[in-house]
């Protein structure tokens, strides 16, 4: 950009515009609140896949919850954020 007052180069300008933004969506939520994902979106199933299923996911939270998928989530269930616990 020729009349760019900072004298920064295109990518670094617009690397620093996107990085102010995303602190300003973060501090914009109260400290400590989330935004879960609905099974809709997280293709939640009641059933296995295949051998994953969410009592085995490091995201389930016993008994019947989970950490990024809002709603009752069944120990059997799956979904696509499914991550497998070391």
């Amino acid at each position: 950009m020729r009349d760019c007052p900072t004298n920064l180069p295109r990518r670094g300008l617009l690397r620093a515009l996107i990085l102010a933004a995303s602190a300003g969506l973060a501090a914009a939520e109260p400290a400590g609140a989330q935004t879960k994902m609905s099974k809709r979106d997280a293709e939640y199933q009641d059933t296995p896949q295949d051998i994953r299923m969410c009592a085995t996911c490091t995201l389930f939270e016993a008994p019947r919850s989970c950490k990024v998928v809002e709603g009752d989530i069944s120990p059997n269930g799956w979904c696509k954020v499914f991550a497998l616990a070391d």
